[in-house]
Order: C-alpha cells, then structure tokens, then sequence
C-alpha cells in the first residue's frame, strides 16, 4: 500500500520565510486561493443573512422604534453594498490567481509583495504604484 503524501497548509510565517526566487510558486498561489475563497464564503454568508434579516418584518407602533429599526437596516444595506464591492474583488484575485497574474503589480509589472497581499489580499498595485496613485488623485482629483 503506498502512502499518500498530504500537503499540509502553508501558514504565514513559512510564507514569509520562502525565498525572493519562489514568489508566486504553486503553493504561495494555493494559500491565497483558499484565503480568497473564505473571503468570498464569509462574504456571500453575510449577504444570506442580510437577505433573511430584511425578510423579517417587525410591526412596531412606536415611530421611534420603528426609526431605529430603519437606521438599523440602512446601515446593513450599507455594510452589504460594501462587501458585495469586496466580493467582487475578491473574485477578481481568484481570476488573476488561475491566469497568472495575481501577485504582481498591474501599472509595472513587479510583484506586489508577500507583506502587502497578506494584509490586502485584493491588491492589484505594488505599495509604490498605490501611493503614486492616491497622490495623483489628491492632487488632481477622481
């Protein structure tokens, strides 16, 4: 009987251990696909929720109470249209993973980082790239 070898998930700190010359090796793009992919679950859990939450509809006579129940449902809505924003990206990030391209900047080309990707794992432009940008846009405007 032939023993299977089981590949053990890569945890953050032996990400950042990997040498400069394995950036974006199989296993690097395997554990962003899994953190992309619990991202996108949590997100399209919180949208069920919200639709079920909605659903609920709770006759109340005072005005104030029922003022404080819309602000409450606003704010969700709110929340909701956020993370369907994040969803996108998020599924955005598992595309660029399956092409290739995820892990390196889209204005130069170089790679964005382990650092950065494990603190935004959506992140399409090198830390350089995105402050060249948010400093245009200040200067000049959206």
């Amino acid at each position: 009987m032939a023993a299977t070898k089981e590949k053990k998930p890569l945890t953050e700190a032996a990400l950042l251990r990997m040498p400069e010359a394995s950036y974006m090796n199989e296993a690097q793009r395997d554990f962003f696909r899994e953190r992309l992919r619990a991202i996108e679950r949590e997100l399209l859990a919180n949208a069920g929720e919200t639709t079920e939450h909605l659903r609920e509809t709770v006759i109340v006579p005072d005005p104030a109470d029922r003022a404080t129940i819309e602000e409450e449902h606003a704010l969700e809505l709110r929340t909701r249209d956020r993370e369907r924003k994040l969803l996108k990206k998020v599924q955005q990030s598992i595309a660029r993973i399956d092409s290739g391209d995820y892990g390196y900047c889209e204005e130069t080309g170089e790679p964005i980082g382990l650092p950065r990707l494990l603190a935004r794992p959506t992140a399409t432009l090198s830390l350089e790239a995105q402050q060249r940008r948010e400093l245009r846009q200040k200067l000049y405007g959206d």
